[in-house]
């Protein structure tokens, strides 16, 4: 197995891990869950959110399928009783059971070149899917805790990557953490997750008629971009100014070789043309934006 030479991991564990089964499973996540979840094959997993009615962002979750009447509901940081509480307030006469599972599993993160089916072979039992850590490609494999240390024992003279660094990696790709980054109150479509959590097309959910008319109208006023200064990193969240108006917040930050990065919520329409913004009212314009051009 040559490609055990380039692997590296990351240990966690998830904040929610729900076991969703019945006959009206399918039908039931499909009217719920941003993304289209008609077409998953057994050991598929699809990622997408969790809206109010009014389109804003509750939670976000992969959901693996299982069988045909059996899917797994996971986060990485959304916690299970805030989806579990969205879920069960829409089971009116539906044929559907949630079990919450978070405790008795553990995931680990590989950044490998490895396929699917070598990973299957890598680390038999639990699920294992593409996760959303980083630009460079990698594997979430998510499985009973019994399971996850022995394979934590087995890939004990691999490069164990730390949180640190997992973050810097998230940031750097522009991925936004739920509910950290984008959360209760905003809308999917200023964090980007527009772009690959959430389908036009697959019919009604809840906060689809919202999700249809920010596509219409083609933009936000706030966005959640990539920012970055050459000062230590600050605690967040933090208020980011423009002379004396507030123009975002700062919600996740890493340190970096030449200073910090990290990413901002920020109103759009009171950028700067040099693009540079403070962390005080009147302050020193200490951090440059990084908008895409």
């Amino acid at each position: 197995m040559e490609y055990l030479q380039n692997t590296s991991h990351f240990l966690w564990q998830p904040s929610a891990w729900l076991r969703v089964t019945g006959e009206d499973v399918l039908i039931f996540l499909q009217g719920q869950h941003t993304n289209n979840l008609n077409n998953l094959i057994v050991g598929g997993a699809a990622y997408g959110l969790w809206l109010n009615q009014k389109g804003k962002v509750i939670a976000d979750s992969f959901i693996i399928r299982m069988g045909e009447y059996e899917f797994l509901v996971g986060s990485y940081l959304s916690e299970a009783s805030v989806i579990r509480e969205r879920l069960e307030a829409y089971i009116i006469a539906d044929d559907v059971t949630i079990a919450d599972e978070t405790a008795d599993w553990g995931g680990m993160t590989f950044f490998t070149d490895a396929t699917a089916e070598e990973m299957k072979i890598l680390v038999p039992g639990g699920v294992i899917f593409r996760g959303r850590r980083g630009a460079v490609a990698h594997w979430e494999w998510v499985a009973p805790i019994a399971e996850r240390e022995t394979a934590v024992e087995k890939f004990s003279t691999t490069s164990t990557l730390t949180f640190t660094e997992m973050e810097r990696r998230r940031i750097v790709a522009n991925i936004p953490a739920i509910p950290q980054d984008i959360g209760v109150g905003e809308l999917p479509n200023e964090g980007g997750l527009d772009l690959d959590a959430v389908s036009y097309t697959k019919g009604c959910y809840l906060g689809q008629e919202v999700m249809a008319r920010l596509k219409a109208m083609g933009q936000v006023r706030r966005r959640l971009v990539r920012v970055e200064g050459a000062i230590m990193a600050p605690s967040v969240p933090a208020t980011l100014f423009v002379g004396d108006r507030k123009v975002g917040e700062l919600r996740s930050a890493v340190a970096s070789d030449s200073g910090f990065v990290g990413l901002a919520l920020v109103t759009l329409m009171h950028v700067p043309l040099d693009k540079k913004i403070a962390l005080s009212v009147g302050g020193a314009a200490t951090i440059d934006l990084l908008l895409p051009t």
